[in-house]
């Protein structure tokens, strides 16, 4: 696991965290997310809270899309981040590791990308596949 976060690293934080901020609203968005491609190219995403939970879609899928759509997928690294709702005494947007689901769809479609997350030390930035252990791979 590697716990140096890098310059560019700490841009898509910062990307993230702005994403959040210029989109937050209460019960719809409250996660933001930002991934940099291996051209160096960043795409955002934000949560889609739905009434059905079913229906909602996680941040970290909005960006993987964006970036697959434009025909740029080779995703190197990338971070969440959640807003705080107003009820909530800590105001701070704060780094948070990607869900179950999340870390599968990354596992499938990006197995090298680094996701930069909450740690005992700070931050970290571990390969999703170590989020993993014994994931399922279908048989071909």
């Amino acid at each position: 696991m590697s716990d140096v976060l890098t310059n560019d690293d700490q841009e898509l934080i910062e990307v993230a965290r702005r994403t959040i901020t210029e989109r937050y609203k209460e019960n719809r968005h409250h996660i933001g997310s930002a991934l940099r491609t291996r051209s160096g190219r960043i795409f955002t995403g934000v949560h889609l809270d739905t009434y059905v939970g079913r229906a909602s879609v996680c941040a970290e899928a909005i960006a993987v899309g964006q970036a697959m759509t434009a025909g740029d997928g080779e995703i190197a690294t990338i971070v969440s981040v959640r807003h705080p709702r107003p009820r909530e005494t800590y105001r701070e947007i704060q780094v948070v590791s990607p869900c179950g689901i999340c870390r599968e769809m990354l596992a499938d479609f990006a197995p090298q990308c680094r996701v930069i997350l909450p740690a005992e030390t700070g931050l970290a930035k571990p390969l999703v596949t170590e989020l993993l252990p014994n994931k399922y791979f279908r048989k071909t």
